[in-house]
């Protein structure tokens, strides 16, 4: 299961913290404290080779933020973005073969609303983790543009239901990445 969050040390200096009560209405902070190292139960599997570990699942605003670990190499899938996707390589690398650039660990990447492209990880990559956002849909297409499927927040968390129900943890346990 999830770490405990470490705690913060008290406040020996006095410093003041803010006085005032939070909006009416506001949910609560969401901190995963082993978001990579975490119970292998939190990856649901996408492919032979290919996992998803949810952090924010944002029903209301209509993104997703997770981490995608790939143990093997070749094209991963091609897909075209209804809305924009931010992208830090944690592990390993990956590219587009419509683009002539490598996201190495370290990398980060921004892709626009309707770009459409094919990733692939590099044969010399056997271990790659990128923390993706995907703000919309991905619309999983053919090479010449026709739609093979779609995934959107809300089809990631019935993935996510289910592969938690299997593993023993309970459907509901995507309500902890929900907000």
């Amino acid at each position: 299961m999830d770490m405990p969050v470490r705690k913060r040390p008290t406040n020996p200096a006095g410093l003041e913290p803010y006085a005032r009560p939070q909006p009416w209405g506001m949910v609560g902070d969401m901190v995963i404290a082993d978001a990579l190292d975490g119970d292998e139960q939190l990856w649901a599997p996408v492919a032979p080779g290919i996992w998803s570990r949810p952090l924010h699942l944002n029903v209301s605003a209509g993104y997703y933020v997770h981490l995608l670990r790939v143990k093997r190499s070749g094209i991963l899938q091609r897909h075209r973005h209804s809305g924009s996707v931010h992208a830090w390589v944690i592990r390993g690398s990956w590219y587009y073969l419509e683009h002539d650039w490598i996201a190495n660990e370290g990398s980060y990447v921004f892709e626009p609303p309707g770009e459409t492209h094919t990733l692939v990880v590099p044969d010399d990559c056997q271990d790659m983790i990128t923390l993706f956002t995907v703000h919309g849909s991905l619309m999983y297409v053919d090479p010449q543009g026709a739609s093979t499927g779609y995934d959107d927040v809300f089809s990631r968390i019935e993935r996510y239901r289910a592969h938690f129900e299997a593993v023993g943890l309970g459907a509901d346990y995507v309500k902890r990445f929900m907000r």
